[in-house]
């Protein structure tokens, strides 16, 4: 699978565990991308559909539109992908929840992969299995994913531990981070990013990790 090399910047989101904050990581994403340039949220993990449920309600709101749409099948993601690539900017895809041919093909179509991991040594133990699927897709392209750390609470004796162990995964870890933050949830089920929620911290949190990102897909 070849990736075009004009057009909008590809972000995708994949970890095989559920609950590690994928749909909350891409969300906030799309949301923050959308006032910069056009920006558009592939859903992968349908139906569950949680990212084209926050899609829907955001439309409802006064804030920036970001534009939906979903991909059943891998070959369905290359071809919306190519479809989207002229018209947006930012293409941010959220991935399904388990080894699947979707997240070979996001692996494969993405300038930059985001792995959430939550804080717990079981979600980055799973995080190994991505590392199978990132090396399988490697041998087709070079894959750029990194790690990024949410529900974290730095600081603590958990976030050393995590920390330490992430570092033998092979994976660089965004200086950025997604704390363990109730504006997160409320944002989710809002159709809004935790930036626009009346949470000072979050909205720096949140500046610093799209910051962070935007640099590296420059």
């Amino acid at each position: 699978m070849n990736r075009p090399k004009t057009g909008a910047q590809v972000i995708g989101c994949v970890q095989v565990k559920g609950g590690a904050g994928r749909s909350t990581l891409a969300t906030n994403l799309a949301g923050e991308l959308s006032k910069v340039g056009r920006t558009v949220l592939i859903d992968c993990d349908m139906p569950q559909g949680t990212s084209s449920s926050w899609v829907a309600l955001r439309q409802e709101t006064d804030r920036t539109a970001v534009e939906g749409d979903t991909a059943a099948d891998h070959r369905e993601l290359v071809d919306k992908v190519q479809a989207w690539r002229d018209q947006a900017e930012f293409i941010v895809l959220d991935g399904p929840p388990r080894i699947a041919e979707l997240t070979k093909a996001i692996l494969l179509l993405a300038d930059l992969t985001l792995v959430p991991v939550g804080a717990s040594l079981p979600e980055l133990w799973a995080t190994t299995d991505v590392l199978t699927l990132i090396d399988q897709a490697s041998k087709v392209r070079q894959v750029n994913a990194r790690i990024v750390w949410t529900r974290y609470r730095p600081r603590t004796k958990l976030a050393q531990a995590l920390t330490e162990q992430a570092t033998e995964l092979r994976l660089p870890i965004l200086k950025s981070a997604m704390g363990l933050r109730i504006a997160y949830v409320e944002a989710l089920g809002a159709g809004l990013t935790g930036a626009e929620m009346a949470d000072a911290t979050t909205r720096t949190e949140l500046k610093a990790l799209v910051t962070e990102i935007r640099r590296i897909i420059r």
